[in-house]
């Protein structure tokens, strides 16, 4: 028992001194950035700037369907601090804001694509796309000020739910404040200070995409490595394996559904030979 218990002192350890020197060289690195993106250094970007959003905005119908067949096991779905516990100072410790993973820092979470299989290919054809999910916030959730962990990525968000008003489903990136309106993009530079509401008596679910942001030679490929280094991190690491947990959780209730629904179906049958 106690060696067990100093081996987890240990990792814990190891994890605190890994995340320390990774935040330094972050920080050094996040400098350089704004003078080598080709898109500038905003808090919101247009989203016309970029030629893959229109796919994905015309399509935007098939991505809400599957989310749609998603949301009736929203209840069983994973808060984002199942997901990632290390990022819970700001996620709160409630239910009110669902994932559904597909991509994390570029790890495919494969079960997850296959039951979103359009989301899945249209997603797949964004070059420089890392993360992907659908984020759902219930009613009353607030997202309390944070910032993203990396400057290189830049945050991509497609309304696929906006309740009435639309108004009070909104996010403030900087001293700039802009709500959601569904079938629309909106891009924004998630290492400015940010935070999201949605005060409606509805559900609010956009999908959730990191890109790497576009940038100039040689931070372009420097931008390469310094992801490649944050998905091998022990942070991201843990977060694949709980995020794969809940992967297997999620198929396991979606064979007993419809193994629920085979069987109402022959009874329906059945009854009417």
């Amino acid at each position: 028992m106690l060696k067990l218990s100093l081996e987890n002192v240990k990792a814990k350890f190891r994890k605190i001194l890994i995340y320390k020197i990774g935040a330094k060289l972050l920080g050094y690195f996040e400098k350089l950035i704004p003078s080598y993106s080709l898109i500038g250094d905003t808090a919101f970007f247009e989203p016309h700037h970029f030629e893959w959003v229109e796919e994905i905005d015309v399509n935007w119908i098939l991505i809400r369907k599957e989310l749609d067949e998603l949301l009736k096991y929203r209840d069983d779905l994973p808060n984002f601090q199942d997901i990632s516990p290390d990022q819970a100072d700001y996620t709160s410790p409630d239910d009110l804001w669902k994932t559904f993973f597909m991509y994390g820092y570029g790890i495919k979470a494969e079960k997850n694509c296959q039951r979103c299989p359009e989301t899945t290919r249209l997603i797949e054809k964004i070059p420089g796309m890392k993360t992907a999910f659908f984020s759902i916030l219930m009613p009353g959730k607030h997202i309390p000020e944070h910032r993203g962990p990396y400057k290189g990525v830049i945050r991509y968000l497609l309304a696929l739910k906006v309740p009435e008003p639309k108004e009070k489903c909104r996010i403030r990136v900087g001293d700039e404040t802009r709500h959601w309106e569904e079938g629309k993009s909106m891009i924004f530079d998630d290492s400015f200070p940010h935070e999201a509401w949605n005060e409606t008596d509805g559900v609010r679910a956009v999908l959730f995409l990191d890109v790497m942001r576009p940038m100039r030679f040689p931070l372009s490929l420097l931008n390469e490595l310094m992801m490649k280094l944050i998905a091998i991190s022990p942070y991201i690491q843990d977060a694949n394996i709980n995020q794969k947990h809940w992967e297997d959780r999620l198929e396991k209730l979606f064979a007993k559904e419809n193994k629920k629904e085979k069987v109402s179906i022959k009874e329906g049958v059945g009854s009417r030979e």
